[in-house]
């Protein structure tokens, strides 16, 4: 139970940081980005003989994160496919959740905003109703 708390502390303060559409992109972007280069180095630390190159496992990061998969690298090794399992489970599941959460966070921002016809919005409409009318008056004195 308590772990679940952390994760939730640490997922409502990526989050909490994403205040504007620029910083979610930032949140989403960084975190997308340190999933992929992660699972790209560490396959080509794991799965040596499939990924011999960084870039190699860099490559194939980027096509499992972002689920295209093109398939002219697969890891050969037991550990190679157990991280690819999660780093598709990553790609799927944790990129989408902080978009999702991120996005219901901007639409619960949006509906407690004020609606239109609140009564500070209609005393401020009554307010430039009567300058209107002043103003009205003004210009139809004769001069």
């Amino acid at each position: 139970m308590d772990r679940e708390n952390r994760v939730e502390r640490r997922l409502d303060s990526l989050i909490a940081r994403a205040a504007t559409p620029r910083t979610a992109a930032i949140v989403i972007a960084t975190v997308t980005t340190t999933i992929t280069v992660a699972a790209g180095l560490l396959m080509s630390v794991i799965d040596h003989k499939g990924f011999p190159s960084i870039g190699s496992g860099l490559w194939w990061a980027v096509q499992t994160v972002t689920t295209v998969g093109y398939g002219d690298h697969v890891p050969e090794t037991v550990p190679g496919q157990v991280l690819a399992a999660v780093v598709m489970l990553l790609g799927i599941g944790f990129v989408t959740v902080i978009t999702a959460s991120i996005t219901g966070a901007f639409v619960a921002r949006t509906r407690k905003e004020p609606a239109p016809d609140t009564p500070q919005s209609a005393e401020q409409l009554q307010d430039i109703i009567a300058r209107l009318e002043r103003i009205e008056g003004h210009l139809n004195q004769p001069t």
